[in-house]
């Protein structure tokens, strides 16, 4: 990546804010095509949401090459290990998730910055994906988060705390694109904020990682836990950490946990030495 491309994806935040305090826009593209396009990608979106076509692509795709091989393992054994039916309002999150991902592209278009190579499709060791662009020539990954999630994009942490597998997945891009560096445009859902968030990708061997996944997938024994439980304050009680509580398979896992309505969300509880004072979710699916 040039100097010159360094600089443009740094100012890329401030270029949007900008647009948005003075609605003044120098996109490169007239902007009448700018809308037209927005427009007709919120319509795939809706019409892709509303009626989602059968995937029958297997097991791996580079979207999920990331995830913990105990989920990968579970994943390739559906028959046998069902996952959990995706609830309503986790679906319609799923939407304004994509949504959002489409507005931000629109907003760093709008502010001047190129974008290219949307959804461009790549493949690495027989494994398929489609990248989100590169902004500038940067490869990119649009993410929208919670609070909790984009501070680690804003911090630059992520490599530390990866539940869903990000790095692995821009890593798989990269790798496919002989790119050595990468970045993630991140929006904060609760408040608007920004980050953009770069990754070097020259120490990432995702190419082992696949054949890695390969084999285990493979393999009649069960791979150990993705992660360990979590204490829940003082209580005494263990809780499920982030990564599982949004697994679909985490009843295979724990099928004595415990369910409890928090204000925060439902809390999903392996081990419980104190009864939590809220209530509980019983027969959760």
């Amino acid at each position: 990546m040039s100097k010159q491309n360094a600089t443009a994806i740094d100012n890329l935040v401030q270029d949007i804010y900008d647009l948005a305090e003075t609605k003044s826009h120098p996109a490169r593209v007239p902007s009448e095509q700018i809308f037209k396009d927005f427009g007709s990608n919120m319509e795939t979106i809706m019409r892709e949401w509303l009626y989602p076509k059968d995937y029958s692509g297997g097991t791996l795709r580079m979207s999920n090459i990331g995830h913990p091989d105990r989920k990968l393992w579970f994943k390739h054994r559906r028959k046998e290990f069902k996952g959990e039916t995706l609830k309503a309002h986790t679906l319609i999150k799923f939407l304004y998730g994509h949504l959002i991902e489409e507005m931000l592209l629109a907003l760093v278009k709008l502010s001047g910055h190129d974008v290219t190579d949307e959804q461009k499709r790549v493949e690495l060791e027989g494994i398929k994906g489609s990248m989100d662009c590169k902004i500038d020539g940067l490869l990119c990954d649009v993410k929208s988060t919670s609070t909790y999630g984009f501070k680690k994009f804003k911090e630059n942490t992520l490599q530390y705390d990866d539940p869903f597998g990000y790095i692995d997945q821009i890593s798989g891009y990269g790798q496919a694109e002989g790119a050595d560096e990468a970045c993630f445009l991140a929006m904060d859902k609760s408040n608007g904020h920004l980050a953009v968030s770069k990754v070097n990708l020259i120490d990432k061997d995702v190419v082992a990682r696949i054949k890695h996944v390969k084999s285990m997938i493979e393999l009649d024994t069960m791979p150990e836990a993705c992660y360990d439980l979590v204490a829940d304050g003082k209580s005494g009680n263990m809780k499920l950490p982030i990564g599982c509580s949004y697994c679909e398979f985490k009843k295979h896992c724990y099928p004595n946990m415990r369910v409890f309505a928090y204000s925060t969300g439902p809390r999903f509880l392996a081990v419980v030495n104190v009864e939590p004072k809220v209530m509980e979710i019983r027969n959760y699916e």
